[in-house]
């Protein structure tokens, strides 16, 4: 089985806070006869996080 390699890292600048994705793909094809064409797509999200409330 081939696995991606993800790598995140959140970098602050002043009030900005940046988020940099390094994502390592791979892609394998393999065949007997014929054309073989491989293909790897890397989907993201990057949701917002809630600030929890406080409550006394």
């Amino acid at each position: 089985m081939q696995r991606n390699l993800v790598k995140t890292k959140k970098y602050r600048v002043g009030k900005n806070t940046f988020i940099v994705i390094k994502i390592f793909q791979r892609a394998k094809a393999k065949t007997d006869e014929g054309n073989a064409l491989a293909t790897n797509q890397a989907n993201v999200k990057i949701f917002k996080k809630k600030i929890k409330e406080k409550r006394y």
